[in-house]
């Protein structure tokens, strides 16, 4: 059974071994460019106080205040996912509100689907929000399908500076399009 968990520096090895398969890709939803160290205790543990801080920072350089939740199942880190409180130009253009990563071993078995329902859930709860923007490179078939699975209507594909297509997602927050999306059926308006 998967939780959604605030980072804590009791899944320092479970996180290694994650990152480990990740070997040396991007991984989204975890911020780990936030870290100089994650091998060690102590760079480990600086890189968790940062995720924690990170909901209640102010606006900097772009990056906005953030709640950071990890996937677990029991004592095993199985990815992260990331939700950004607000957008900038920047993040309505091409980044969204939420960003999410499993780790590669775990792919395939529900995790990323169940995370995203379960932080949509909890962020409609907090009444903040009537909707949220994800994003996924158009090449992504398995985001998308995890994007359009949990209720999220495809807004249109643009070009990054890159030259590459991505996706631009909404997801409704009202709690009936949440638990269809859940079990499959179509919203009710």
């Amino acid at each position: 059974m998967f939780t959604l968990v605030a980072p804590h520096t009791s899944y320092h090895q479970s996180f290694l071994e994650s990152h480990r398969e990740w070997d040396g890709a991007h991984q989204d939803g975890a911020a780990v460019f936030l870290a100089e160290d994650v091998t060690s205790p102590e760079g480990f543990a600086a890189w968790v106080g940062k995720l924690l801080d990170a909901e209640t920072a102010p606006e900097k350089d772009g990056i906005v205040p953030c709640t950071f939740r990890w996937i677990t199942e029991g004592p095993r880190y199985v990815g992260a996912i990331a939700f950004r409180h607000h957008l900038t130009p920047a993040l309505l253009n091409s980044g969204g509100h939420i960003g999410y990563g499993i780790r590669p071993s775990d792919r395939g078995r529900g995790a990323a689907s169940w995370a995203l329902r379960e932080l949509c859930s909890q962020v409609a709860e907090q009444g903040e929000l009537d909707r949220v923007l994800l994003t996924c490179d158009d090449h992504n078939a398995a985001s998308a399908k995890t994007i359009e699975r949990c209720g999220g209507l495809l807004e249109d594909v643009r070009t990054d500076e890159d030259g590459d297509l991505f996706r631009r997602y909404w997801i409704e927050l009202r709690a009936a399009d949440i638990k269809a999306a859940a079990v499959g059926t179509a919203p009710t308006n």
